[in-house]
């Protein structure tokens, strides 16, 4: 039998090249393999946390709006409706220079500062002749005793609405919270009473006021004004 023949040394060599190349084909293969699943690996990842992400804003979205306070809903003026410890008054109207001396603590009506005020939330005191001319054009005026304590005064605020009402401290209230309309006024003890929604029922925006549906905007903002 005879021997097989010895390869050639060249032909050793080939060989061997092509087996270096076919096994780096398999090394860059395997690598690339790796670096595709790695990528979707990082893309599924990356997309549920955007939808997570996206979950969590519209959850804080929504609580924010379910938990924020809403302002109270009335109807523009009212018809008429007898609520009991409501005091009415004859006051008239016109434009003044300086200080008046009201008739009512807190005035409900009477000569008044050319410049209304401008409707919201007032932490100090507000100049009376200015509060007037808001009540003028059918706003309602919400003053408490300076020392009301927080729970109350953020109870009173449930009450508000979104406009047409001003709400103060007021030194020398007849009681803790009086609420005022144009020659109309009510004093209250407390935040809970059930004739405070009543009250603005029947007179925020009504058409018995020398200026139904003036502004109540626009004008003067005084100081402590917070929204």
């Amino acid at each position: 039998m005879s021997a097989t023949p010895p390869v050639p040394p060249k032909v050793k060599q080939q060989n061997t090249v092509k087996q270096q190349r076919a096994a780096e084909r398999e090394r860059k293969l395997a690598e690339f393999k790796k670096r595709e699943a790695k990528a979707k690996r990082n893309r599924r990842i990356g997309i549920w946390s955007a939808v997570v992400g996206g979950v969590a804003v519209v959850g804080v979205i929504v609580a924010a709006i379910v938990l924020t306070p809403q302002p109270a809903s009335y109807g523009a003026g009212g018809e008429g409706a007898k609520i009991e410890g409501v005091e009415t008054f004859d006051n008239g109207a016109g434009h003044v220079e300086g200080v008046v001396d009201y008739a009512q603590t807190p005035p409900t009506g009477g000569e008044h500062n050319q410049m209304w005020l401008n409707c919201g939330v007032y932490e100090q005191p507000v100049p009376n002749e200015n509060a007037v001319h808001s009540l003028e054009h059918g706003a309602i005026w919400v003053t408490y005793d300076p020392e009301l304590p927080a729970a109350e005064l953020e109870a009173l605020k449930a009450h508000l609405p979104s406009t047409y009402v001003v709400l103060s401290p007021f030194e020398g209230l007849p009681s803790p919270i009086v609420l005022s309309g144009w020659n109309s006024q009510l004093a209250l003890d407390s935040a809970d009473d059930e004739r405070i929604p009543a009250f603005f029922e029947e007179y925020w925006q009504s058409q018995n006021v020398p200026e139904p549906g003036a502004l109540c905007t626009g004008a003067y903002d005084a100081p402590g004004k917070v929204s």
